[in-house]
């Protein structure tokens, strides 16, 4: 059994049906997104049997890009969940065939509640199309299936036609990437997009500090004991006049200065690298990245510094 050419088979029959989806995004589509824009309640994705697993899937995807919504199951509707709809509410059923009888149950208190219906079929001509003030055809020739009744390749259309309904919608509001992570809290998404350098970088005592005239010896020793790799460099101002880092140190040994006498201000890095307090950590991993260095010094608006934050510190938050 050549089970790479079976499964070969199934993905393009999917790509292809995805691809006709494509000659389908109209004047139809245009309206249901239109319909869900204007939506002052909830859109209430509806679907039977894998249709159902599909649209719980696409009130997800909506509700975490802007459009609030929530899955309803249509049987459910039947026995009481039908209370769950409003009149402000948009409700997007999901049949194949267009005939589920769950569905036309209930298609006659939606009508009398005015809830505008969005549907996804296979037929056109179907009641639930018919019915629906958009229909959205997501037929297909053939399922993958070679018996033609496990839903493959109908199921795959309709995720898809879902999600084109909300990255639709999702550029229509303004959906941007903090909105995205404030529904996104918690696990490395919701670090990369909403936490600052301020939260995790080191402060106060733990910021390793000395002045031009202090010398290599002692700057070495102020390096060893705030573990970071680096310290900072102030004049008698107290602002950053460099910085001095470990690469500095095999540079500044393979040079014999006095480590004794000369002072730090000779050997430091005087071009280097500083960010603002409130910086996404996921920015600040961008710049550590992109100039190949381990550590930024935060400064102050009189370029004070006032932290440091560590390659580690990323690593221990998870932005990394």
């Amino acid at each position: 059994m050549n089970f790479c050419k079976l499964g070969l088979a199934v993905i393009e029959n999917e790509a292809q049906a995805i691809f006709n989806l494509a000659q389908r995004i109209n004047e139809s589509f245009q309206h249901a997104c239109e319909i869900m824009l204007a939506c002052r309640g909830r859109v209430i994705v509806s679907g039977m049997g894998k249709s159902g697993h599909i649209g719980n899937k696409i009130a997800a995807t909506l509700a975490s890009t802007g459009t609030p919504s929530f899955f309803m199951h249509p049987g459910e509707a039947n026995h009481g969940d039908l209370g769950m709809v409003t009149s402000q509410d948009v409700v997007i059923a999901i049949s194949n065939s267009g005939t589920t009888q769950e569905f036309i149950t209930i298609l006659p208190l939606l009508k009398r509640l005015a809830v505008p219906l969005i549907t996804l079929t296979g037929n056109s001509n179907s009641i639930l199309a018919k019915t629906a003030n958009v229909n959205l055809d997501i037929s297909i020739e053939q399922e993958a299936c070679p018996l033609g009744l496990a839903p493959t390749t109908s199921t795959t259309a309709a995720l898809v036609m879902g999600d084109a309904l909300a990255v639709a919608l999702l550029q229509a509001r303004g959906f941007t990437a903090e909105d995205f992570a404030l529904a996104h809290p918690g696990g490395t998404l919701g670090k990369r997009l909403l936490l600052r350098v301020d939260e995790i970088s080191h402060q106060g005592e733990a910021i390793p500090i000395v002045t031009e005239n202090t010398t290599i010896n002692e700057a070495l020793i102020e390096v060893t004991e705030k573990k970071l790799g680096m310290t900072c460099v102030i004049d008698k101002k107290g602002a950053l006049s460099g910085i001095f880092t470990d690469g500095d140190v095999r540079r500044t040994l393979t040079q014999h200065y006095d480590i004794a006498t000369t002072a730090i201000k000779t050997v430091m890095s005087k071009n280097c690298s500083t960010i603002y307090p409130g910086m996404l950590a996921a920015e600040a991993l961008t710049l550590m990245q992109t100039q190949k260095i381990t550590s930024l010094v935060i400064v102050s608006e009189r370029n004070a510094p006032i932290a440091v934050l560590h390659l580690h510190d990323l690593l221990r938050a998870g932005v990394i």
